[in-house]
């Protein structure tokens, strides 16, 4: 009786090998490896945007011998609230009022003339309304600072110098170019048949829009609201040229009552900063989700 001794094939394991390779496991396990350059990118980019933030919050409880006294990244020994309870009776109550209704306004007066533009953009394919759409998108190419002494002068005609209502117009009138490519790039994805069967039902183009296209494009409307309020309300040039009055300042320009010409009370200004940063951090996180969803949308077609 002989015994084979001849050593066993290799082929079969080694295909196995090269189909585990490439089986969804093996290629689950080569995305899984971890991005170091990615990874320290990351980390300093986070410490490049933390260190700002921290100094601007840690300032505004100190003191002024302790802020001429301690480095600027030192905790606070002796922290203080008064840098906040000053605010109040620098007018830090009214600034906050105006800012709040130069937000809204101009939020409010963009989406009742977005939305309908928009609508009427998707809906009617005639050559006028290209024409006027055409017109709005150039209005991204005219930046604020060019045509800022028309604007004056037309305010000045109305009558309206001085008033929150002129840099409430301004301001909405530069932001409605990119509300209505946002929501024209929304309202283009509602599918064609709901118009259809809503039009077959007998509805009419008012119903169409307050039953069909109001309630789809709640997300671009959010978006567009999220975006045209950050832009008022950290918005400096109109206020600045179109206002003068103490009781007509927003916030960017409240900020100047902690400079005279002695010097700054940068812990002071660094309570103002913190406080008037609290809305709009509220803001982008309550409606960040659609924000960028929106904005993609709007920039992707």
């Amino acid at each position: 009786m002989s015994l084979d001794l001849q050593p066993p094939d290799l082929a079969p394991r080694t295909d196995r090998t090269h189909r585990a390779a490439a089986t969804p496991v093996g290629r689950d396990r080569r995305r899984g490896r971890r991005n170091v350059p990615a990874g320290i990118a990351a980390a300093v980019w986070l410490l490049i945007v933390a260190v700002p933030v921290y100094y601007i919050v840690i300032t505004g409880f100190r003191g002024q011998n302790d802020y001429i006294e301690q480095g600027p990244l030192d905790l606070p020994t002796r922290p203080t609230l008064e840098n906040f309870t000053a605010l109040f009776h620098l007018g830090f109550t009214t600034y906050l009022g105006n800012s709040l209704m130069v937000a809204f306004g101009t939020v409010a007066l963009v989406l009742v003339i977005a939305l309908p533009a928009a609508y009427a953009v998707v809906r009617n394919p005639s050559r006028l309304v290209r024409s006027v759409f055409n017109v709005f998108l150039l209005g991204l190419a005219v930046p604020a600072q060019a045509v800022i002494v028309p604007i004056y002068l037309i305010i000045t005609r109305l009558h309206l110098y001085d008033t929150l209502l002129a840099v409430v117009l301004p301001t909405a009138a530069f932001s409605l170019p990119i509300a209505i490519v946002v929501l024209t790039s929304s309202l283009r994805d509602i599918p064609n048949e709901l118009y259809e069967a809503m039009a077959v039902d007998g509805a009419t183009a008012t119903r169409i829009f307050g039953r069909l296209v109001l309630p789809l494009a709640r997300p671009g409307l959010v978006s567009v609201g999220i975006f045209v309020g950050l832009g008022a309300w950290n918005g400096i040039l109109f206020p600045l040229v179109l206002t003068q009055s103490q009781d007509q300042r927003v916030l960017p320009l409240g900020l100047w009552n902690f400079q005279n010409q002695y010097g700054t009370n940068v812990p002071g200004l660094m309570a103002a900063v913190v406080l008037s940063a609290l809305p709009v951090l509220a803001l982008y996180l309550f409606g960040r989700r659609h924000l960028l969803s929106g904005l993609a949308a709007g920039f992707g077609k």
